[in-house]
């Protein structure tokens, strides 16, 4: 069964690395899902530098829930989790993740978790994204910049994510900046994905610009 963008299922968010417009992507996803009636809430465990991340999701579900129970880690420095643990000399609170996680899980039918990073940052010395992903169990979106190296990327990570027993429900392709014009990469990368992969493409999303 394919998953549905027009009304959603609960699924956890990742990217093939940091900046491809994970968040651009899970909010858009969220305004079109509470707008064909589901109610839809997300959740971004950790943020790490700024929390504009959260408050664009917090937006994104009309408010449903408060930013903090959204995002109930905030690390300041702009790092990999596990550095800015060590830099703010604290430790990550898996607890209050799985706990806050569970309650939104209760109380809204699809909750949307978006990870920090790619696939296999560090929260702990030895405690990555995927092992989160893997002990809520949803089924994995990937999200991939379009532009030269995502196909790499993009393998590496759907490979990733089905060794450790995870469903990969699709891929989402994204314009984090403007495309320039004739790139060949970025005309082909969706053609090549959809011959070499053997999970959907399941959208592209254009570049848009800020305001």
């Amino acid at each position: 069964m394919s998953f549905d963008l027009t009304r959603g299922e609960s699924c956890f968010i990742t990217g093939t690395d940091t900046g491809v417009g994970k968040t651009h992507v899970s909010a858009r996803l969220l305004r079109t899902w509470r707008k064909n009636g589901s109610d839809a809430v997300a959740m971004k465990p950790i943020c790490c530098g700024g929390r504009e991340d959260a408050e664009e999701l917090h937006t994104a579900c009309d408010g449903a829930v408060p930013v903090d129970d959204i995002n109930p880690i905030w690390l300041r420095p702009p790092t990999a989790p596990y550095t800015a643990s060590i830099i703010e000399e604290r430790s990550i609170d898996l607890d209050r993740i799985h706990r806050d996680f569970a309650r939104l899980r209760d109380e809204f039918p699809v909750v949307l978790v978006e990870g920090v990073g790619g696939w296999l940052v560090p929260i702990r010395r030895d405690y990555l994204v995927s092992d989160l992903a893997a002990e809520f169990g949803l089924p994995v979106l990937v999200v991939a910049a379009n532009k030269l190296g995502m196909l790499n990327h993009t393998l590496l990570t759907v490979q990733s994510i089905r060794a450790r027993g995870l469903t990969c429900a699709g891929v989402i392709l994204n314009h984090p900046t403007a495309p320039v014009e004739g790139d060949p990469a970025v005309i082909t990368n969706r053609s090549i994905l959809e011959d070499t992969l053997d999970v959907p493409v399941l959208a592209e999303f254009g570049w848009e610009p800020a305001g």
